[in-house]
């Protein structure tokens, strides 16, 4: 965990030139993930996304997403292909691992042995779909875990700014990420 917070401090320093513009631009930015628009990315040179799962698909630890999201998931397959949508979350619990391999056929679920900001499961999607680093699109609601990682592997991000929470069921995580989303914002 320690070695994890100083090599985030650390990536967050040498790359804060190409972080601040996802605190700032809106071209960068999407208040959720059901105002992504898949055609939009697509004519931008996007041909595999990767996503998170707390604050993007589900809130804090939720295993199944909404019906909306099904929807856009299912639409994000049918514009990429199978294949080419991943999730790519810190938290791949075992009930969520089965929710989606049962759910969603299209979709891959890359487990690196080293969580985000490390790039690994950044570089490990670009192997499996053989894309170069600009064609990949992170999308993550923190801007210290999948943006950094994605600025850090060369790929493109999308910062979500205003994350899926639910206070009534997870209280104490959602308030505790709350903190941390306000305090990168904050510092960059």
């Amino acid at each position: 965990m320690i070695k994890r917070i100083g090599y985030t401090l650390g990536m967050a320093w040498r790359h804060r030139k190409m972080l601040k513009p996802y605190r700032y631009e809106k071209a960068l930015q999407s208040e959720g993930i059901l105002n992504c628009d898949p055609n939009l990315l697509k004519t931008r040179g996007i041909k595999v996304i990767a996503l998170d799962l707390d604050g993007v698909l589900t809130p804090y630890g939720e295993i199944e997403v909404s019906q909306e999201i099904d929807s856009w998931l299912n639409f994000c397959i049918g514009i990429f292909g199978e294949g080419n949508v991943f999730i790519l979350t810190n938290k791949p619990t075992s009930e969520r691992l089965n929710y989606f391999s049962k759910h969603f056929k299209g979709i891959t679920l890359i487990l690196p042995k080293r969580k985000k900001p490390y790039p690994d499961g950044i570089q490990q999607i670009l192997q499996i779909a053989k894309v170069s680093p600009p064609e990949l699109l992170m999308v993550d609601d923190r801007l210290l875990t999948g943006v950094l990682a994605a600025i850090v592997a060369g790929s493109s991000a999308c910062y979500i700014t205003k994350p899926l929470i639910s206070l009534t069921k997870r209280p104490l995580p959602e308030l505790f990420f709350i903190g941390l989303r306000k305090m990168e914002r904050f510092f960059i």
